[in-house]
C-alpha cells in the first residue's frame, strides 16, 4: 500500500449484520499479533478491483485489547464509488488483502470526567471500540444512537444489553429524536462530546454545542469524506516529471498513485492533513472538499488535499 505502512492479512470472517451492514475480521498472514490501537482508530483497506486499486478507511470496532485480529463493519452504498460494493460482493473468508497500520484521529480524551457519545447509522463503529476501552479502564460514558429503523440498528441490542442505563437508541421510523439542547445542557463539568455519523448530524451537533458555549477542545468528531466525482482534468507532477489524467470517478490522490508516485496519507478522507500538496502553478478553480485547509489557505490557491478535492481549468502543477 503506497504512502502508508501496510499489514498483509487474511479475511478470517465475513458476517452479515443486517441488510446493509457486513462485518469483516482480519488476521495477520504471518501469525504475529496485530499492532495495538486505541478506541476511535481506523485502518485503510486496500482492494484490487480488477486492476484498479481502491483504498477506503474504516473504523476499527473490535476490542483494543484484542491483538489477534481487527474487525470493521461496512455499510453497502449502492450509489458510492465501488469500495463498499467490493467489500460486500467480492470479499470472502480466506481472501488475502492488505490493510494499513491503525491511525487514530478520533481518540478519547482521557482527561475527560465523562464521555458523551452521539452516533448516527454506521457511525456507531468507532464507539464500539471506545466503549470497550472505557469499560476496561472504568471510564464514565453515555451513548445516544440514532438509526433509521430497528432492523438497521447495527449492534443496538448488544450495546443495550451490555451497558444497561448507558445506551439510548432513537428510531427515525417511530418519530424518535435526540433532544440535543437538553442533553448538552444537562452534562456535568468536564464532559467531552464525541459525534460520528452523517454529515448533517455532525454539523448539527457541533453547531449546537458551539452555540451553547461548549469549549471547542471538548467537542470531537469523525467524518471521512468520500472523494466526489467531477469533470476529468489534467495535472503535472513537477518533482516526478509526470503528466497525469484524473478521471471523472477518480480522486487526484488515486491518479497520483496510479502514476507510480507514493504521497503520504493517513485517512484519505480530507481530515488528517497528511496528503496536503503544494500548488506551484494553476489556471482554473479549485473544488476544496476537505476539513483540513483554512479558508485563507483555500483562498491563496497554493494548497490542495488530493484525497477529496478537485480542480477545473487549463493548468495545474503540483509539487509531487
Amino acid at each position: 500500500m503506497s504512502g502508508a505502512p501496510k499489514i498483509a492479512v487474511t479475511v478470517a470472517e465475513v458476517t452479515p449484520v443486517n441488510e446493509l451492514v457486513t462485518r469483516f475480521r482480519f488476521v495477520r498472514r504471518d501469525g504475529k499479533p496485530m499492532p495495538t490501537f486505541s478506541g476511535g482508530a481506523h485502518t485503510v483497506v486496500e482492494m484490487n478491483d480488477n486492476g484498479r486499486i481502491r483504498r477506503n478507511p474504516y473504523s476499527l470496532m473490535s476490542d483494543p485489547a484484542d491483538c489477534e485480529g481487527y474487525s470493521i463493519s461496512v455499510r453497502r452504498d449502492d450509489q458510492g464509488r465501488g469500495g463498499s460494493l467490493f467489500m460486500h460482493r467480492r470479499v470472502t473468508p480466506g481472501m488475502e488483502m492488505q490493510i494499513s497500520n491503525p491511525v487514530n484521529l478520533f481518540g478519547l480524551d482521557l482527561r475527560a470526567r465523562k464521555h458523551l457519545m452521539i452516533a448516527g447509522g454506521i457511525g456507531i463503529t468507532p464507539f464500539l471500540a471506545q466503549i470497550k476501552q472505557l469499560k476496561a479502564t472504568g471510564g464514565h460514558f453515555e451513548l445516544h444512537y440514532a438509526v433509521r429503523s430497528a432492523p438497521l440498528a447495527s449492534y443496538a441490542d448488544e450495546l443495550r444489553a451490555e451497558n444497561p442505563g448507558r445506551v439510548r437508541v432513537y428510531h427515525d421510523e417511530r418519530g424518535e429524536a435526540i433532544d440535543l439542547e437538553r442533553l448538552l445542557e444537562g452534562q456535568p463539568l468536564g464532559t467531552h462530546l464525541y459525534v460520528c455519523g452523517p454529515k448533517g448530524m455532525i454539523g448539527w451537533v457541533r453547531n449546537t454545542a458551539a452555540r451553547l458555549g461548549w469549549p471547542r477542545g471538548a467537542v470531537h468528531h469523525e467524518e471521512f469524506l468520500a472523494p466526489s466525482s467531477g469533470k476529468p482534468f489534467e495535472a503535472t507532477l513537477a518533482r516526478s516529471n509526470k503528466v497525469i489524467q484524473v478521471g471523472e470517478h477518480e480522486s487526484l490522490l488515486e491518479a497520483i498513485e496510479a502514476a507510480g508516485v507514493d504521497p503520504p496519507y493517513l485517512c484519505r478522507g480530507g481530515a488528517c492533513g497528511q496528503c496536503e500538496t503544494d500548488v506551484l502553478e494553476h489556471d482554473g478553480i479549485f473544488l476544496h472538499n476537505d476539513h483540513w485547509l483554512t479558508e485563507e489557505q483555500r483562498a491563496s490557491c497554493t494548497k490542495i488535499m488530493p484525497c477529496v478535492s478537485r480542480f477545473e481549468g487549463r493548468k495545474l502543477v503540483l509539487d509531487r
